[in-house]
């Protein structure tokens, strides 16, 4: 150890459950205030300590970040979004951290509305979550994070005259919905400890937050809220869901500050979402009898029997559906067949059923920007690995797609990059998805690789378009994404193989895969190394306790990788929510399963791979303790001469640094680590 190696004092704290005993010597690292001095200066010791590091190894940052800017055009300008007479848009210079926030009228006068770039002029972090204009255009609600704690306070902009009102709600999720009257925005409260999102308020414009009136408030503390506008813009739906169990409450936007109307009763492991088509009558995605989903149809003035409710589209064990839309005649299902999504169209009149074709072997597309539902045509995006993000149209009458926008990536031929998709057997006999991406010219067998993982909360990850990646494979990495249980790709079953008391075939999967994917002859096994992100992060500290002789290096961001002190403190924000994700250490066969694979618990003396942890202060996802207390304790067990480095932002939440070039910088900084490891 050198003398400039950080050496935090080991404090030996007690932590007791079920007649079991943890000495945690790093406990004393949480200050949930964010001020101890003491804290700080360690945390600022760990980020001198990667500086020297990164010092006196080689400089690839530099030309990462440089390759990175070229390719971003002197102007970008979003996908436009109609609202009225007015299409809302954000452009971007080349030289800008954040977006700027126009509209344009349907003569061509264009307007500046934002600039977000102004506030980074005298702070450090600034974002804005979402602008939401109302319904006649003559007022614009927006909402503004100016530390990364995701605790949004929303303004309004009288956008007449150009000037912002008196009006401030603070400690929002950032989502303001309007009335049809465009004199009401509904909103949702966070808890301040807790920091789930429990109640809902209506706010009239031009009066205090102190004066807005409760619609809808949550006491159970494993449910968390949600809310949204039916495409229709008839109703916001006030969804109030945990992991297992969700209730639909719907607001009437013509009569916003009335009682919400449930639309069913919760029940245990129902889930339910609405369509809304006119008048009383809504499809319903419900997983009732149906873990991959059925879409039904109802009368909301008559029907909540689930059992007596037509059925549109029944359920089938090979496809799961994850979204339902209507246009006109016709039904759109988002749906997800053999660890692809897809999309589903049904002519509701012949019921002719057809998917949209696409050419790649992997790829993202879901529906997006569908304002209009009335005339029969929709707007789609997709992108993959080696198609940049863009938005098409489709012609239901004729089937045809029509490019209405894509992403510009400056100097990027989609010829020069090979993808595969392929599946390898897991030790159980499972097939797991894996996809892997390098340039053309790359010899694959030999070259350094770098696998992905999420694996959590049946969330998928798709081989969506990375310009960031780029860089990296033209420096001669092969990109891989292994598509663990845990995630939702291959439906249902693929969810609830990977959660609670089945977690760990989430670890096996990917260890498993990396392995099949190195025998196969992808990636030189002397230059593996792994990515993951917060419960990604998890899946990093597990994967490296178990085989850690497997990985060369790995990049863990904003890892959640105290779970099981964690879970058992139902102060911690969030963590009451996410019970039927990881279990709840009250329950004893719940805690020593957890127990089992929770990284900083399963820390030993061995020979780890050389790790880099990064992570922000007020990140509200994963608390900064966790991976401040992780680095220390696994520099502590560490046996090898490989670095253990840590980052951390003292400004900045769960995605970093606010602003496009911050992200290059932190995303150049991390490959720049690897880069340095390849034999």
């Amino acid at each position: 150890m050198s003398d400039s190696t950080p050496n935090p004092t080991k404090k030996p704290y007690l932590l007791e459950n079920h007649n079991d005993q943890r000495i945690d010597n790093y406990y004393w690292l949480r200050d949930d205030s964010r001020k101890d001095e003491k804290i700080l200066s360690y945390l600022r010791s760990e980020n001198e300590y990667a500086d020297k590091w990164f010092e006196s190894a080689e400089d690839y940052k530099t030309g990462l970040i440089d390759e990175m800017v070229s390719q971003v055009p002197e102007n970008e300008t979003s996908f436009p979004v109609n609202n009225g007479i007015y299409n809302y848009y954000e452009k971007t210079s080349k030289s800008d951290q954040l977006s700027r926030y126009f509209r344009k009228d349907k003569y061509g006068n264009e307007e500046l509305l934002l600039d977000a770039n102004l506030k980074l002029l005298n702070q450090e972090y600034y974002s804005i979550k979402s602008i939401s204009p109302s319904f006649d255009n003559s007022l614009m609600a927006f909402s503004e994070d100016n530390n990364g704690r995701r605790e949004f306070t929303i303004k309004i902009m009288n956008t007449v005259n150009m000037t912002l009102m008196n009006d401030e709600i603070k400690a929002t999720t950032g989502t303001a919905l309007w009335s049809s009257d465009n004199k009401y925005i509904i909103y949702l409260k966070k808890d301040p400890i807790t920091l789930i999102s429990n109640s809902v308020f209506a706010h009239k414009v031009g009066t205090f937050e102190s004066e807005d009136m409760l619609l809808y408030r949550e006491d159970d503390l494993e449910f968390n809220l949600s809310i949204s506008l039916a495409k229709s813009k008839k109703y916001i739906y006030i969804n109030i869901e945990s992991t297992n169990s969700n209730e639909i409450r719907l607001v009437d936007i013509n009569d916003p500050t009335a009682s919400p109307k449930i639309f069913i009763n919760r029940k245990e492991s129902h889930l339910y979402y609405l369509d809304h088509i006119k008048d009383n009558e809504f499809y319903i995605l419900t997983n009732d009898k149906s873990p991959n989903f059925k879409v039904l149809k109802a009368d909301l003035s008559t029907n909540s029997d689930l059992d007596i409710m037509e059925v549109v589209v029944d359920h089938d064990n090979d496809v799961y559906i994850n979204t339902v839309i209507h246009f006109k005649n016709y039904l759109g299902l988002e749906i997800r067949y053999n660890g692809l999504p897809e999309l589903s169209i049904i002519n509701l009149e012949t019921q002719e059923r057809h998917a949209i074709e696409f050419d790649d072997n992997a790829y993202d597309v879901e529906f997006a920007f569908n304002n209009n539902i009335t005339e029969p045509v929709f707007n789609y995006s997709y992108s993959s690995l080696t198609t940049p993000n863009s938005i098409y149209s489709y012609d239901l009458k004729d089937s045809i797609s029509n490019l209405l926008w894509e992403k510009e990536i400056l100097g990027f031929d989609k010829l020069n990059f090979k993808d595969q998709r392929f599946f390898i057997e897991a030790r159980d006999g499972i097939k797991v998805p894996v996809i892997t991406i390098a340039r053309s010219d790359t010899d694959i067998s030999s070259a350094p690789i770098l696998f992905y993982g999420y694996g959590s909360y049946g969330i998928n990850i798709d081989a969506s378009f990375r310009s960031t990646l780029i860089p990296l494979l033209n420096r001669g990495f092969v990109f891989s994404i292994i598509n663990i249980r845990g995630g939702g790709e291959m439906g249902k079953h693929w969810y609830e193989d990977g959660r609670m008391l089945n977690k760990m075939n989430t670890f096996n999967d990917f260890n498993d895969g990396v392995r099949a994917v190195l025998k196969i002859g992808i990636g030189d096994s002397k230059n593996v190394f792994a990515r993951g992100g917060s419960a990604g992060g998890l899946l990093m500290g597990a994967i490296i306790n178990i085989e850690p002789n497997l990985y060369k290096g790995i990049l863990s961001g904003v890892p959640f990788v105290d779970v099981l002190t964690t879970m058992s403190d139902p102060s911690i924000p969030l963590t009451t929510f996410e019970y039927d994700e990881w279990g709840n250490p009250a329950v004893e066969d719940e805690y020593f399963y957890i127990k089992q694979y929770s990284p900083y618990d399963n820390i030993r003396e061995t020979n780890y791979p050389s790790v880099f942890i990064t992570s922000s202060l007020y990140d509200s996802q994963v608390q900064y303790f966790e991976p401040a207390k992780y680095t220390a304790k696994l520099r502590e067990f560490n046996k090898s001469n490989n670095p253990i480095l840590m980052k951390m932002n003292l400004i900045g939440g769960h995605g970093g640094l606010s602003g496009r070039l911050n992200q290059f910088n932190e995303v150049s900084e991390e490959y720049n680590f690897i880069l340095n490891l390849v034999d």
